[in-house]
């Protein structure tokens, strides 16, 4: 255990500030927000679609039947640790030729996902095919973990900015009791 969190913490330790703050001064509520990733990355995806939606957020994730189409004035967050996942470029490059601001997030600064976003996000985790980064875990974990973090990390900063407190989230979770 230590060994993956050591593992974690190093890799966010890595992660930009700057460029945290600049998607958390991008995202308002004034915008309907949309998230995709393939695979674990849909997965970590999808909790972040969810803590937004309990911050007050519009938020979607694509593909899901009740998603909407996506617009101009919208965001649209994808996620790639390689940055080179097909189905992620090709909804990502969609949401740009529709004036969409395309937030990237991968462990890669030089990758095609960066390329194309108009703002973007680098976890430095490891992924399954990059040698360069080492990790004791398996495939793409570290990546996964670190950026599952990360985002939570954008989420707090959210609810300051929105002056939230735990109160309000509670409000927006599913309570069925």
């Amino acid at each position: 255990m230590s060994k993956i969190l050591n593992e974690v913490n190093d890799v966010a330790n890595n992660v930009d500030e700057n460029r945290m703050d600049n998607i958390v001064e991008l995202i308002s509520k004034e915008k309907r927000i949309f998230v995709y990733g393939e695979g674990r990355s849909e997965f970590v995806g999808r909790c972040f679609a969810m803590r937004l939606m309990h911050l007050g957020y519009a938020v979607y994730v694509v593909g899901e039947t009740s998603t909407p189409a996506i617009n101009e004035n919208d965001i649209i967050v994808a996620i790639s640790g390689s940055g080179e996942t097909s189905m992620v470029l090709n909804i990502a490059g969609k949401a740009r030729d529709k004036d969409t601001l395309v937030i990237g997030v991968s462990s890669k600064e030089n990758s095609s996902l960066i390329k194309i976003s108009s703002s973007f996000l680098i976890v430095p985790g490891a992924t399954k095919s990059d040698k360069s980064v080492k990790s004791i875990q398996l495939l793409s974990s570290l990546f996964d973990q670190s950026f599952h973090i990360v985002l939570d990390a954008i989420c707090l900063k959210l609810r300051y900015k929105d002056k939230l407190d735990n109160e309000e989230a509670i409000k927006n979770h599913a309570n069925l009791e």
